[in-house]
């Protein structure tokens, strides 16, 4: 029987398509090598030969549509910084942007077995298996977010060439041009100070037991008595929610004013309240292990693999 995870690991394995990587399991009856013998029977050679290699460059791309109802914000991987700025690899990751905003998928395994936006007789993942067999490094969408509102805008925001990337979602009962510039001044917040939660409600138990512990630990290395300590964290941990909440943050373009202040200074002006409602920031590579290997070594692996 061909389990998910066979397929799951062919498919990582190889850069394939998921039914593809099934039918070849099938046909190999289980038998993980033979499959990838198949595959590259299929032209799938290169992505196959590439695909263990760590793909922690790339780019994050944002899609939001001309009435600023729905928003995406994708981050696609590749190996290197080079390959990151094709032209080709560009254009793949902006259309998987576009694709993610009207997609309904929930998943990125979803996503990349859809129909691709530029090209309809090929997958999402068919189409960057290609570009991976073209530019000679692996390649895979690793993450997307997609906002839609009713009343209010979403926003998004690009800094350091696609090294992050932020998605902002807001509501407010008008629809007014300020609401555009309030939209801008939050993501450039999100993508400076890097907000974890939105409000202090959002603040998960575990993070604040997790803060209180190392405040707790960092008091009495202090040499605080117990009591003193414990007094201490709380301070502490007040501090720390006003660093990671955005809404208690202090607006970077105005640090005489919180961002929750800003939101009332700005609904003022147009006699409506504006909230923010979600916000998500994605920066390339977060969270990947890269593999640093020596030049050298690469250089002489590649000379023994050309022997």
């Amino acid at each position: 029987m061909i389990s998910a995870s066979m397929v799951k690991d062919l498919r990582e394995r190889t850069g394939a398509a998921m039914m593809a990587c099934k039918k070849a399991l099938t046909e190999s009856n289980g038998d993980m090598d033979k499959a990838i013998e198949i595959l590259r029977e299929k032209g799938l050679a290169s992505a196959a030969k590439k695909a263990g290699r760590v793909a922690s460059e790339g780019l994050i791309v944002t899609h939001v549509t001309d009435d600023k109802k729905v928003g995406s914000i994708v981050e696609v991987n590749c190996e290197t910084d080079f390959v990151s700025a094709n032209e080709a690899f560009a254009e793949l990751a902006n259309n998987i942007a576009k694709q993610t905003a009207i997609s309904k998928a929930s998943t990125v395994e979803e996503l990349v077995q859809e129909k691709y936006i530029a090209d309809e007789t090929v997958t999402v993942q068919e189409s960057v298996t290609a570009l991976i067999a073209k530019l000679g490094e692996n390649m895979s969408v690793r993450r997307f977010e997609r906002f839609t509102v009713e009343k209010g805008i979403v926003q998004s925001y690009i800094h350091g060439g696609g090294r992050i990337g932020v998605l902002v979602e807001l509501t407010c009962e008008k629809e007014d041009e300020v609401l555009a510039e309030v939209a801008k001044d939050v993501c450039l917040q999100v993508a400076a100070a890097n907000p974890l939660f939105l409000t202090q409600a959002d603040v998960d138990q575990e993070s604040l037991d997790k803060e209180r512990e190392i405040y707790k630990v960092q008091a009495l290395n202090e040499g605080k008595p117990e009591n003193i300590a414990e007094k201490m964290v709380e301070g502490r941990i007040r501090k720390y929610l006003k660093e990671v909440c955005l809404v208690d943050q202090l607006f970077v373009k105005d640090g005489e004013l919180t961002i929750a202040k800003y939101l009332e200074k700005r609904s003022k002006e147009i006699g409506s309240e504006i909230k923010i409602a979600k916000f998500v920031r994605f920066e390339r590579g977060e969270g990947i292990e890269k593999v640093e290997e020596n030049f050298a070594e690469e250089v002489k692996k590649q000379m023994q693999q050309g022997k």
